[in-house]
């Protein structure tokens, strides 16, 4: 079983407390977590649908 690597986002808010994990070390999948609730629950993505919404909030004006 591979450890899973959890990142911070670098979107995060780190002064508001409102910050995602990330783990993208596995193949095909992408696993989200709130990191004030790591037990919490886990929203897991295909890599692909995850790599879509990146690149859509990139846009211009989507993410403030």
């Amino acid at each position: 079983m591979t450890e899973l690597n959890w990142r911070k986002s670098s979107r995060s808010s780190t002064n508001q407390g409102n910050c995602v994990e990330v783990a993208d070390n596995l193949p095909g999948r992408v696993l989200v977590r709130d990191t004030k609730d790591r037990e919490g629950g886990t929203l897991t993505f295909r890599s692909a649908s995850w790599q879509a919404f990146i690149e859509l909030a990139k846009r211009p004006g989507l993410v403030g």
